[in-house]
């Protein structure tokens, strides 16, 4: 009977000892990845990175983590333009089945899902900064981005006319929504400003109100998915597959 007693003792002290050391571990592994994600990606601050799953040192044995969750505050992503960039804020990533070499100089998710933000300040570097004739004696140009409520974006519009040879400006409000096209966040106006009770040509309208905002330098594998307005900017939603993380 002692030593049954004694034999359970051991059992509990090896699984607390295996459990410490699976945690250490995993904590060590935590540091490592957060480093190197912020070498490889160039990013301005460490993320924060999270290994699920226990015991961790069995998934580590096996060159496959089940999950690994990584929050990255702020973001800096080529548009496509230039060397114009565009801050994204606060990129969540929820990746499964994280498969890395031997020497842990690359690594694999099967499957990547997060969640991003764009500041309006940061989207309205895509809208057209310089006034563009809308029609005769009428120019505009977007001067503002802001949350419209009910997934709509509010798109404020400075336009100015020579009315009986005096010039006049008037900031008019739209309310426009975002969709996803390709690798870039589109905005298109719901209605058109109408100035003096005349409508003006929806083209010329069109080419200051709608704009394209191109993301570019994602992390190889992943995608825009889809896109909503909110309090503080456009809330995007990301996807892919075969995404690669480092190497």
């Amino acid at each position: 009977m002692r030593a049954l007693r004694v034999l359970l003792i051991v059992v509990v002290v090896l699984g607390v000892l295996f459990a410490v050391v699976d945690r250490v571990a995993v904590h060590l592994a935590e540091g490592q990845a957060a480093d190197r994600l912020k070498a490889t990606e160039n990013l301005a601050s460490t993320p924060d990175v999270s290994i699920k799953g226990f015991p961790f040192l069995t998934q580590l044995a096996s060159g496959e983590l089940d999950d690994v969750e990584v929050g990255i505050k702020d973001y800096e992503a080529a548009t496509g333009n230039g060397d114009q960039k565009i801050r994204i804020d606060d990129i969540t990533a929820d990746m499964k089945g994280v498969r890395f070499s031997g020497d842990y100089s690359s690594a694999t998710a099967a499957t990547a899902t997060g969640t991003a933000t764009i500041a309006y300040d940061q989207l309205l570097k895509a809208a057209k900064s310089e006034s563009a004739q809308v029609a005769p004696g009428v120019t505009a140009h977007v001067v503002g981005l802001s949350d419209g409520g009910d997934g709509k974006i509010k798109v404020d519009v400075e336009v100015q006319a020579a009315i009986l040879g005096i010039q006049q400006r008037k900031t008019l409000s739209l309310l426009s929504s975002a969709t996803v096209r390709g690798d870039k966040v589109e905005v298109r106006a719901d209605d058109l400003p109408v100035v003096g009770g005349v409508r003006l040509p929806e083209g010329r309208v069109r080419s200051v109100t709608d704009f394209q905002q191109a993301i570019d330098r994602l992390p190889a594998g992943v995608g825009l998915d889809s896109v909503r307005a909110a309090a503080d900017g456009v809330k995007i939603t990301l996807k892919g597959s075969d995404v690669k993380l480092a190497g």
